[in-house]
């Protein structure tokens, strides 16, 4: 199992791994990164929203552990609403999903800077990165220029955010139109004499479209992903969309637990493209040190996080640089760049997948509880392998039928009690493309 929630209902992983070989205590474990030229202690960055509205906040953030913040983007200063924030609570769990319809700074541009220029001058030691967004080729120019003096470390340039001020012509406006994009990048590597990142939106066909513009106009690297426009819920009361404004409501941005899938997926996209070549620092549900440990192991350089901070405090960075370290010491490991993109080489597209792997499953009767979860789920949403034998309430796999889809151990109570074996076939490996490439691919593939 990856992960668990203690009792105070902040999610945590299980105090380290459990590897093969037992820890290895004493080993010197370095955590600290590098993200287009931007050094941080860690690779745990707050992600530029609420949590790094105010000096306060971020300074606080660094004295609990964070590594880096990416500072809530500045620009011309907007009048946000009440309310803004919704979110989907699952068989629990509060926050499993979180919606916003808040914007960029809401202060004045010159409180910021001077803000920012005071974090950095406290915090040397620290990644502390400005995120931006703003219209015209003059207004990026001036931006950039006044808050590179600050002595931020570099600028995040938000062409991600999918309301609000997409509809003025910035950022998701501007992340869905890979040619914009690029020229927008070019002015702020022409204005900028620090790092740029370019922050992406995930509502888009194809991420590496939109990658490859961020590449081409000269960005150092890119964050990924912004929020998922999306509509969170309804008041069946009101008929209002959550969150309600005055009995109305709009789409937002979709954060928090439900969407690392989908980021992962992203961030994987871009670390299997040959042709792309920027670090990615990695954004979008993560709450523990797995899910940090997920990120890099597809290649990310650094990860960013908001909706966890804003759900438990900063002091949540301290369970997953813990779990992160004691993984490593645990591994074997001593930097991250040991193993920063371990498991992309194993990841591929369906077609080059071995169909000859069978795995079938297996039922522990000493573990068994009698539920019958898994007889439930195989007969009704899988392939009928699973049998109720008379006189005890233990199921049993027809193991000649079973497919190896896993359904039966994934709705499973009770950890180990369902395992899935490796079949030995005898059979080389042939994916789909070899059946194409050797002209046997018809009638599903079948010899």
């Amino acid at each position: 199992m990856r992960g668990g929630n203690p009792g105070n209902g902040a999610p945590r992983g299980n105090g380290g791994p459990r590897a093969n070989g037992g820890p290895r205590p004493g080993r010197p474990v370095d955590l600290s990164v590098e993200c287009g030229g931007i050094r941080s202690p860690n690779p745990f960055w707050l992600a530029s929203g609420p949590p790094t509205n105010t000096a306060g906040q971020v300074m606080r953030a660094f004295d609990m552990g964070w590594g880096g913040a990416v500072w809530k983007t500045l620009g011309d200063p907007i009048t946000n609403t009440a309310s803004r924030y919704g979110a989907i609570d699952y068989q629990g769990r509060n926050v499993a999903g979180f919606n916003n319809i808040e914007l960029i700074t809401d202060r004045p541009l010159e409180v910021n800077l001077r803000e920012i220029a005071e974090v950095k001058r406290r915090y040397p030691g620290h990644a502390l990165v400005a995120s931006l967004m703003v219209e015209t080729r003059d207004d990026w120019r001036d931006i950039i220029r006044r808050t590179e003096d600050t002595g931020c470390d570099g600028f995040e340039l938000n062409f991600g955010c999918p309301h609000g001020m997409c509809e003025r012509g910035m950022g998701s406006a501007v992340g869905q139109e890979p040619r914009l994009l690029e020229e927008i990048t070019g002015w702020a590597r022409e204005f900028a004499s620090i790092p740029v990142l370019v922050k992406l939106t995930p509502n888009i066909t194809d991420i590496l479209d939109p990658a490859m513009a961020a590449q081409r106009g000269g960005a150092h690297g890119v964050s990924l992903i912004n929020t998922i426009k999306s509509v969170i819920a309804i008041d069946h009361d009101t008929f209002s969309p959550i969150p309600s404004v005055a009995g109305q409501g709009t789409s937002g941005g979709y954060c928090g637990p439900a969407v690392k899938p989908i980021a992962l997926h992203m961030v994987t996209r871009l670390g299997k493209a040959e042709e792309f070549r920027l670090p990615v620092s990695a954004i979008g549900g993560i709450h523990t040190w797995e899910d940090a440990l997920d990120f890099l192991l597809m290649g990310a350089s650094s990860l960013q996080v908001c909706t966890a901070a804003m759900h438990y405090g900063f002091r949540i960075v301290q369970e997953m640089t813990r779990g992160l370290e004691e993984w490593m010491r645990e591994k074997g490991y001593s930097r991250i760049e040991e193993f920063r993109g371990r498991a992309l080489p194993n990841y591929e597209e369906w077609g080059d997948l071995d169909l000859n792997y069978r795995i079938v499953a297996e039922i522990d009767p000493v573990l068994c509880i009698g539920c019958q979860l898994c007889y439930a789920a195989c007969e009704d949403g899988a392939h009928q392998c699973i049998a109720l034998p008379a006189g005890t309430r233990v199921p049993r796999i027809k193991q000649d039928e079973c497919v190896g889809c896993n359904l039966c151990q994934i709705v499973c109570p009770v950890e180990g009690c369902i395992t899935m074996v490796e079949v030995e076939r005898g059979l080389p490996k042939e994916s789909w493309n070899d059946r194409v490439a050797a002209g046997t691919a018809g009638a599903g593939g079948r010899h």
